[in-house]
């Protein structure tokens, strides 16, 4: 069945990061797969985190770095990252902020990144 998605749910986040899911536990109730749009600011960084799902995430402007056991990648517009379940990674973005789309299999919880600080 093909299901329109009129707009995203803006999910709040502290620290100025902007989250718009449009497929997900939120917006579409979707627990296999989420699709959601990032607009970090600059020199944004979150909690380490051990998540239990796999992340794509692809760069459209600026620079995120995801730092992890190997060192830190810096991911700037145009490529793109993945970064595996149960791998101990920390995102931040450089001094021109931020923008990319994040793809979680399964979806993203709160549960499920496993975060640092709870």
């Amino acid at each position: 069945m093909v299901r329109k998605i009129e707009a995203p749910t803006r999910v709040p986040v502290p620290g100025g990061k902007l989250i718009d899911e449009h497929v997900g536990r939120v917006n579409t109730g979707d627990e296999a797969v989420s699709v959601a749009h990032m607009v970090a600011p600059p020199d944004w960084s979150e909690p380490a985190q051990t998540p239990s799902f796999t992340e794509y995430t692809v760069v459209l402007r600026g620079t995120v770095l995801v730092e992890h056991d190997g060192g830190t990648t810096e991911v700037t517009a145009g490529q793109s990252v993945i970064t595996e379940p149960g791998e101990r990674i920390r995102y931040s973005t450089g001094p021109d902020g931020a923008e990319y789309i994040a793809v979680c299999l399964p979806a993203f919880s709160p549960d499920t990144a496993n975060r640092a600080d709870g």
